[in-house]
């Protein structure tokens, strides 16, 4: 039986639309937008409630100490790279780091993508210039195209629909990959052993060693069971675009209660967490498990103010705070936050995202990011917990499956030059495969340390 909904609550979805939102697009058709948005209104919600509650009872257990969060994907998806071949090598990668994470943590993983909705970017300016041109930014291909023209650099609310149904076929992808074989545990070891075959990992060769003997060991006992198999795997995104993000939240029929159907965890960013703002009014009226960016000017006052606002009441697994502090930074600005909201005792699980604060630009001009600063920041990140007495509950990172340049150096030791190899991103530089198990090698080294 249905559970009718509060009008009240059902009429406070809206409210947001009396506040200042940032980072929005200057629509050129505001009557267009509404139609858009009347049409996603009554498209298949993405994702189902249901879910939303389970990803929620695993943050939970990695708020407890029982699970780790693994969040990996694009800084910014876009529709001509959502081919199969693309979505299957992220999941490759992202599983690959999971299984290496699960044997050094002990402990189950939460398996997250940036993907199938991450199609909207904050930008620090509403315009670029170039040789006296001036056109909107770029803001991701939900909104416009990133083509230096008047024509792709006008916002489209057409592109809205675009992103929805890129955004299912993803989905579809997904779940197909994630429960037909492909995630089976034995294969994606197969993988990483192949990884470890490269003289140049043959440091990680000894845990590689150690998790092989622990799956013969399990395959001599006859473990043959479904969680070998099939894995759960769950779609998140940074809830930017309101036009986008309102129309696709529902009343869900068990409780009458709304949930942001895009995905099943959606964040707000550091520019977008204003406690008088839009972003937070709407995202504290749905049910999903959130999340918060918090940047080094984050205070531990702002910290009690989000929960205050997200999860007053303090629901395990409801509030996510993914910390960007810059590997400088990191063990000087985190302790503070950390202590303040330890302090207040309402749950939060703590997440490190080490790569929006160690953002370079290269001698070949480049936006890129240190191999050795995105993981020095993950190091502090473990330190300040652990001499706090916390827990370090994941990883936020942007990475792809595919041999991009975009990071510099890891044991492939990618130089200045050789960023123009492949350097594909049109936003933020990415982890490649090799550098995201890499990653997670150094990671397991680091949980040992501890």
């Amino acid at each position: 039986m249905s559970v009718e909904p509060d009008p009240q609550v059902v009429a406070g979805l809206d409210a947001w639309e009396q506040l200042p939102a940032g980072q929005q697009p200057q629509w050129p058709d505001a009557a267009q937008v509404r139609r858009v948005r009347d049409r996603l209104a009554t498209l298949p919600p993405l994702v189902f409630a249901g879910e939303a509650d389970a990803l929620r009872a695993q943050l939970a257990a990695a708020q407890r100490g029982e699970a780790f969060v693994l969040q990996g994907g694009d800084c910014a998806e876009t529709f001509a790279e959502a081919t199969a071949d693309n979505i299957r090598n992220k999941i490759k990668t992202i599983l690959q780091m999971a299984v290496v994470l699960t044997y050094g943590a002990s402990l189950p993983v939460v398996k997250m993508g940036r993907m199938a909705g991450q199609y909207a970017k904050p930008r620090s300016s509403d315009v670029e210039e170039r040789d006296g041109v001036t056109l909107p930014a770029f803001r991701g291909d939900i909104i416009n195209g990133f083509d230096f023209t008047p024509e792709a650099r006008t916002p489209d609310p057409q592109r809205l629909l675009e992103a929805y149904h890129t955004s299912a076929s993803t989905l579809n992808l997904i779940r197909a990959f994630t429960t037909g074989g492909f995630a089976s545990l034995l294969r994606v070891h197969e993988w990483n052993r192949g990884f470890t075959a490269n003289p140049a990992y043959s440091r990680y060769e000894e845990i590689a060693a150690e998790i092989d003997r622990a799956i013969r060991f399990m395959a001599a006992c006859g473990a043959d069971f479904e969680a070998l198999r099939t894995v759960d795997f769950f779609s998140a995104h940074e809830g930017l675009l309101l036009d986008y993000e309102r129309p696709l939240t529902r009343i869900d029929s068990r409780t009458g209660l709304p949930y942001d159907c895009s995905a099943h965890f959606v964040w707000i960013g550091e520019r977008t967490r204003q406690l008088d703002a839009a972003h937070v009014d709407f995202f504290s009226r749905v049910q999903n498990p959130l999340g918060v960016k918090l940047g080094p000017t984050s205070t531990g006052d702002d910290a009690i103010a989000l929960i205050d606002k997200l999860n007053p009441t303090g629901e395990p697994g409801r509030l996510t705070f993914v910390t960007r502090m810059g590997a400088g930074k990191v063990r000087d600005l985190l302790p503070a936050l950390v202590e303040k909201v330890a302090a207040d005792g309402r749950p939060v699980t703590w997440v490190c995202d080490p790569m929006h604060g160690n953002g370079i630009t290269s001698a070949t001009g480049y936006k890129t990011r240190r191999f050795g600063d995105v993981m020095d920041e993950v190091a502090g990140f473990f330190e300040v917990h652990r001499a706090l007495g916390t827990v370090p509950g994941g990883l936020h990172v942007e990475l792809t499956g595919d041999d991009v340049t975009e990071v510099l150096g890891g044991t492939e030791e990618i130089d200045d030059e050789g960023l123009a190899r492949r350097y594909e991103t049109l936003v933020d530089p990415r982890l490649n495969h090799q550098q995201s198990l890499e990653m997670a090698f150094q990671v397991v080294e680091l949980l040992r340390r501890a």
